[in-house]
C-alpha cells in the first residue's frame, strides 16, 4: 500500500505498519503518480489538498482533524473519507469544561481587573456548574466526552442529536444556562445559529462555539449580547479567523475568545502520528478504521 503523508519526524513511525511512505511538505507542491492513500495534517493549503486528492489511484483520505468541511468541496467521487474525532475528543472536552469553569468563576473579570490592578471581589458573578443544565449541540465522541467530565460538578447535561425534534430543541434552548455547539459546518447549519436562535435561548445563559464559526451569525450575537439576553459568549472559533483588530468582540467584558486552539495540545503531532499508525493498521489488516464519514451528511 501506498499512502501519502507528512514529511515530519513524527511520522517516520509509520513505517513499521509495512505501507510504503510519499512524503510531501506543508505547500511544496510536490504529487505523486500513484497512491492508495493520503494522509492530511493541519497545515495543508486548499490547492495542495485537491492536487493531492488528484492522485491517480487514490482510494481513501483521513483527515486529522475533527471537521471535514475543508475537505469535502475537493474530495474525487468514491473516494473515502476519515475523520479524526477521537483524536481530538480529550482537549476539546478539557477546553470546553475549562471554559465552562472560567465563565462560572467569572475568571475572565479577575482577569481584565489584574490587568488594570483592581483588587475588587465580585461574589454576585461567581457560581458552580452544580445544578447548572448544559446544552450539548450535537453529541458524538467529543459530546460524550465533555458530558464525562462534567458530571462530577454536578452538572445536567442536555443532548441535541441528529434526530432531535424542532420541538425538544427548543425546549433545549430555553431552559439551558450554558449551550455549546459541537455540530459541524454543513449546508443545513451554516448560520443556523441566527437571532431567532439567540432570542430563543434562557435569558442570561452562555453561549459556547467549539464547532465552526460560520454556524453563527456574528452580527446577531453581538445585539443579543448588547441587549443583554445573553450572559456572555465563549468563542474558541469566529467568523473570519482570526477576527479583525477593530471588531467589537475583542473588546467586550463578557466574551472569552480563544484562537481557534480547543483541541491543541503540546504533543499534538505525535498524538496524531500515533491515530494514523492506528489507523493504518486497521486498513492494512482489513478492518474497518474508526471514523468514516457520511460525506453526504458531512459528519
Amino acid at each position: 500500500m501506498k499512502v501519502i503523508v507528512p514529511d515530519l519526524p513524527a511520522f517516520d513511525s509509520l513505517e513499521k505498519h509495512g505501507a510504503e511512505l510519499l512524503r510531501y511538505r506543508p505547500q511544496d507542491g510536490r504529487t505523486f503518480e500513484e497512491a492508495d492513500g493520503v494522509i492530511f495534517l493541519f497545515g495543508a493549503g486548499r490547492t495542495q489538498r485537491r492536487s493531492l486528492m488528484a492522485t491517480p489511484g487514490l482510494q481513501w483520505v483521513l483527515t486529522l482533524t475533527a471537521g471535514v468541511d475543508h475537505i469535502t468541496p475537493d474530495l474525487p467521487a468514491g473516494v473515502r473519507l476519515f475523520n479524526a474525532n477521537t483524536l481530538h475528543a480529550p482537549a476539546v472536552a478539557v477546553h470546553v469544561v475549562a471554559g465552562l469553569l472560567a465563565a462560572a468563576r467569572g475568571l475572565h473579570l479577575y482577569r481584565d481587573r489584574q490587568n488594570e490592578r483592581r483588587w475588587e471581589r465580585l461574589p454576585e458573578q461567581m457560581h458552580t456548574l452544580r445544578g447548572r443544565k448544559v446544552a450539548l449541540w450535537g453529541y458524538g465522541h467529543i459530546g460524550r466526552e465533555i458530558e464525562r467530565l462534567l458530571l462530577p460538578f454536578g452538572a445536567e447535561v442536555l443532548t441535541v442529536r441528529s434526530g432531535t425534534d424542532e420541538r425538544r430543541k427548543a425546549e433545549i434552548r430555553a431552559q439551558a444556562d450554558f449551550l455549546v455547539l459541537l455540530v459541524p459546518s454543513t449546508p443545513d447549519t451554516r448560520g443556523s445559529v441566527d437571532a431567532g436562535f439567540l432570542r430563543g435561548m434562557k435569558p442570561g445563559a452562555w453561549l459556547y462555539n467549539i464547532g465552526r464559526g460560520d454556524l453563527v451569525v456574528q452580527d446577531d450575537l453581538l445585539d443579543t449580547l448588547r441587549s443583554g439576553h445573553l450572559g456572555g459568549a465563549l468563542l474558541d472559533v469566529t467568523d473570519p479567523e482570526p477576527l479583525p483588530a477593530d471588531h467589537p468582540l475583542w473588546e467586550m467584558e463578557n466574551v472569552i475568545l480563544t484562537p481557534h486552539v480547543g483541541s491543541a495540545t503540546a504533543d499534538l503531532e505525535r498524538r496524531a502520528a500515533d491515530h494514523a499508525g492506528a489507523f493504518l493498521q486497521a486498513m492494512l489488516q482489513g478492518r474497518q478504521p474508526e471514523g468514516e464519514v457520511d460525506t453526504g451528511r458531512g459528519y
